[in-house]
This record gives structure tokens, C-alpha cells and sequence, in this order.
């Protein structure tokens, strides 16, 4: 439920942030339920009535079905009048007195967690401006549910044994912490970067056999190379993951390393780890 709840703050966000840049009056949206082929209109922004309010889009049913079923943004001039979807929701958008829309799928992992429309009110194209926006609008909620996905995954795994009944399970947690470590600095919102971050501490509270061993002061940077380095990766591919310059990796590299005291990259990495800073 709260993981729900989570989801609908991501959408509520995005509908906000598509008004803004498109000048649109109205925007809504929704969450495909797990386990069945429809999504269910929950945020509303704009709307003047509550036609639309918890309206059930079966996947291949009008323009939001429609783009449910083929993964991809559909949009409509005049929406009653179009031959390109079926009119199971007529009414509903005629109450609320729309005429073109655009809906936008939300796709995490080759699945469709949700649509966003957004809508006028008088029959005119919607330009590639407008659906640019809503594409964006969209990605915004794909990289939030792939973190909070993520981070949902690590904090299960915390619950797990230790390291040393892990195996490579606890390997794969390590991986994705690394990933996660990477994502971090390019999250916009900074109470989804924080509660990232943390839940990422929390990770290598689970795992660190002495918490009080954690004196050495790494600059944040500084970890995002070593959790590479853990997951190893090369100089280059962490540049890669981390948006940085070869050059500026190995920096930090020696900056850990002189402060861990280690004479290797692989010595750094396991004093990271006795320190409580990697899993």
C-alpha cells in the first residue's frame, strides 16, 4: 500500500510539472493494477468535474487503453469523433468537456505501470512541443519507480542473513547497490535522493560486522567509485555509470585509498566494507 501511495506522489508530480511546461488546462493520470489488463484513473489536475475521477481503462479501450496496449504515446484531435480508438469512455470525456488528448504510457522494464494524458478543451493538433513535454513528463515517473524498485529490492534484502550465508545473492545486492550509488546524484527531486541515499546506508549498516569501525570520513564521491570499483568495474565504465571524466574517477580512487590506507583498489573496497560504508 505505501509502495501505491508512492506511486501516485510520482504522478501527481508529473501531471503538475506537464501543466506547467505545455500550458495544457488539463492533466490526469493513472496506475495499471498489478495483475490485471486495465489502469485506473487516480490524479486529476485541471478538471472541472469528477467524470474521470477512479474510471477503470481496460488495456486496448480508448486512447489511454490503447497506448497501455502498444507501450507508446497516442493522442487524438477530437476525441469523440476519432476513428483511430473504440468509445467505451465517451461520456465521461464529453462531461468533462475535452477534445484533444494525448496519453503517454509510463514503461519500467518493458511493462506499462501507468498512462498520463493531458488534454484541451476546443479541437486543435497537439504539437510535437506538447507531446515532447508529456514524454518527458513520463520519463520523470519511469526513473522514480525504477528507484523506489530498487530501492524496495535492497531494503529486502537487508533482511536477509548476512554476507556470509548470502553467497551470490548477496552479490547481486552488492551490484545494485553500486547502480543505485550512481543513480543518486542524477535524481532531480531531493527527498527521492535522500531516502535513496539512505536506504543505501541502511544497506551498508545490514552488512558492516562492526557499525563502530565507521570513522573513515569518504567524500560521497568517493563511495560511488569504490561501490564501481566493488561491482567491478573499470575506471572507465564507472566514468560511465557515474557521468564523470576517466580522469576524475581515478582522483577519487586515490583520494580512498589514501584515507583507507590501502595500497590497491581491492584493499579499498574490503576496508570500505569493515568500515560500514559498502555491503
Amino acid at each position: 500500500m505505501a509502495q501505491d501511495a508512492a506511486e501516485a506522489v510520482e504522478m501527481r508530480g508529473a501531471l503538475v510539472r506537464l501543466r506547467r511546461a505545455t500550458g495544457l488546462p488539463v492533466a490526469f493520470g493513472g496506475l495499471v493494477e498489478p495483475g490485471r489488463q486495465q489502469m485506473r484513473i487516480t490524479e486529476l489536475s485541471g478538471t472541472a468535474t469528477a467524470a474521470l475521477s477512479a474510471l477503470a481503462v481496460s488495456s486496448g479501450n480508448g486512447l489511454g487503453g490503447k497506448a497501455v496496449a502498444l507501450a507508446r504515446p497516442c493522442a487524438v484531435t477530437d476525441y469523440s469523433a476519432s476513428r483511430q480508438i473504440s468509445h467505451e469512455y465517451d461520456m465521461a470525456v464529453a462531461t468533462e468537456g475535452l477534445c484533444s488528448v494525448l496519453a503517454v504510457p509510463v514503461v519500467v522494464r518493458r511493462r506499462v505501470r501507468g498512462v498520463l494524458y493531458g488534454a484541451l478543451r476546443t479541437a486543435q493538433p497537439l504539437g510535437d512541443r506538447t507531446l515532447g513535454a508529456a514524454v518527458a513528463a513520463a520519463r520523470d515517473v519511469e526513473q522514480a519507480l525504477v528507484v523506489r524498485d530498487e530501492a524496495r529490492d535492497l531494503l529486502a534484502a537487508t533482511r536477509e542473513p548476512g554476507p556470509a550465508a548470502g553467497g551470490a545473492a548477496w552479490e547481486e545486492v552488492r551490484e545494485a547497490h553500486g547502480v543505485l550509488r550512481a543513480l543518486a546524484p542524477r535524481i532531480v527531486d531531493p527527498a527521492l535522493r535522500a531516502e535513496l541515499l539512505a536506504v543505501c546506508g541502511r544497506l551498508a549498516d545490514a552488512a558492516s560486522p562492526s557499525p563502530a569501525a565507521r570513522h573513515v570520513g569518504l567524500a560521497p564521491r568517493e563511495v560511488d567509485v569504490l561501490a564501481c570499483v566493488a561491482s567491478g568495474a573499470t575506471n572507465a565504465a564507472a566514468a560511465q555509470r557515474l557521468g564523470l571524466r576517466p580522469e576524475t574517477v581515478k582522483g577519487y580512487l586515490r583520494s580512498a585509498m589514501r584515507k583507507l590506507g590501502a595500497h590497491t583498489r581491492w584493499e579499498a573496497v574490503v576496508a570500505a566494507r569493515r568500515a560500514g560504508l559498502l555491503p
